[in-house]
């Protein structure tokens, strides 16, 4: 792995935005797999400024996003849709056609998961793939488990995944218990993974996933064995 520490959470955005900027600017019709929550709001915002200033153009850019929750529709305000709407895809020229995400609401959701897994496939594959990092070391909504899981499924969101995700809603009781989530297996086919972190509660998942053993109890640890992973990490 390359290990980045950055001295602040304002270089850490930088660097990683820094970086996907460089994939574009490499292969203009890059497959960029992206993420969610808070962690990669700053990256996102300096992927925003790098556009503005014309420096990248994500008018061939195909996304391929890590999860969305179980029974929340893309206008839900707290889906990951409408969070990739407001935080980017609204904000650069990419083509809405060429952002996946995926459904929430789907009548059958093991069928979504497959049709979402064969997509990535069609595509050529995720050039680039954009993590956070759960307090508990999971990776999409990849708990941790007694196994590392392979494709893109149905999963269970733990109580601290969900104690974590109630700042964005009004109660515990809202927060959705289960997500469509790529699979470890999937994001491990990624040709190039970057992994951002910053945050005193993300402290010890950090510190286990640079020095700790792989286990699929730390989902994350799995990233030691992926031959080009940079992790951007601050205090």
């Amino acid at each position: 792995m390359n290990v980045i520490k950055a001295k602040s959470v304002e270089e850490l955005n930088k660097k990683a935005a820094v970086m996907i900027a460089g994939q574009m600017l490499e292969k203009p019709d890059s497959v960029l797999g992206f993420a969610t929550g808070s962690s990669p709001l700053g990256t996102y915002a300096e992927l925003i400024r790098l556009y503005q200033e014309g420096t990248i153009d994500f008018s061939q850019v195909t996304t391929f996003n890590l999860d969305e929750y179980v029974g929340l529709g893309k206008d839900h305000s707290q889906s990951y849709h409408y969070f990739m709407k407001e935080n980017l895809f609204s904000k650069v020229n990419i083509k809405e056609e060429n952002t996946h995400i995926p459904s929430g609401v789907a009548a059958d959701a093991t069928a979504e998961c497959r049709r979402y897994e064969e997509a990535i496939g069609a595509a050529g594959g995720v050039d680039l793939q954009l993590l956070g990092l759960g307090r508990n070391g999971h990776i999409g909504f990849n708990e941790p488990d007694s196994i590392f899981g392979k494709e893109t499924s149905v999963v269970k969101l733990t109580e601290s995944t969900i104690e974590a995700n109630t700042r964005f809603f009004d109660s515990s009781a809202e927060v959705p218990k289960e997500a469509i989530s790529m699979g470890i297996g999937t994001i491990m086919k990624a040709r190039k993974i970057l992994l951002i972190a910053y945050g005193a509660d993300k402290k010890e998942a950090i510190e286990k996933l640079l020095s700790g053993e792989v286990s699929p109890q730390m989902p994350a640890s799995i990233l030691q064995l992926h031959p080009q992973t940079t992790i951007i990490y601050a205090d």
